[in-house]
């Protein structure tokens, strides 16, 4: 069971194919999904298998953005845990919310658990060169640019760079 984080805006809870509903839209819409390492969702069905998922399994942690005023999924941050003290973290942000703030807020939530609470040593994240909003989003919370990977995925736009960016504890702590 996912501990519930909450910010001043937001509530983080446990994400679950009963939040197929609230995120279709987002997974449906081609220009937030360029960057996604899979094609824009074609139905409700394919939303709710995506997000079922088996932590034990998957060592993946994803937790629904919502609003503290509602428990309506409008985003989610996901925590894949790699090796010992080093996890990479990933997200999404229905449009409609981009611009104000809102997944800084909550990723920077999720690093202080991954941090402060867990102690863990580093964070990396892996974003498409061209994906500017990622891009900025990480930087602004303190990741640094580490390297690219040529030619590192393939997806549904074709075969892609990757951008590394990682963070480490002591620059979290000290920002």
């Amino acid at each position: 069971m996912l501990p519930v984080l909450e910010t001043a805006r937001l509530r983080l809870r446990g994400i679950g194919p009963e939040d197929a509903e609230a995120l279709h839209p987002a997974m449906t819409d081609d220009a937030l999904m360029t960057w996604w390492s899979s094609a824009p969702h074609t139905d409700l069905a394919q939303t709710r298998d995506y997000l079922t998922y088996a932590p034990a399994t998957d060592g993946m942690r994803s937790w629904a953005i919502t609003r503290a005023e509602d428990d309506r999924a409008i985003g989610w941050v996901t925590v894949i845990h790699k090796r010992a003290g080093v996890s990479e973290v990933g997200y999404l942000l229905a449009r409609e919310h981009w611009g104000a703030g809102m997944m800084a807020e909550a990723v920077s939530r999720v690093l202080d658990l991954l941090f402060r609470e867990e102690g863990q040593r580093r964070v990396f994240a892996d974003t498409d060169p061209d994906n500017l909003g990622s891009r900025t989003l990480l930087e602004r919370l303190g990741f640094k640019l580490e390297g690219v990977l040529r030619a590192e995925w393939e997806t549904h736009i074709g075969v892609r760079d990757t951008t590394l960016y990682g963070l480490l504890r002591d620059e979290w702590l000290n920002r």
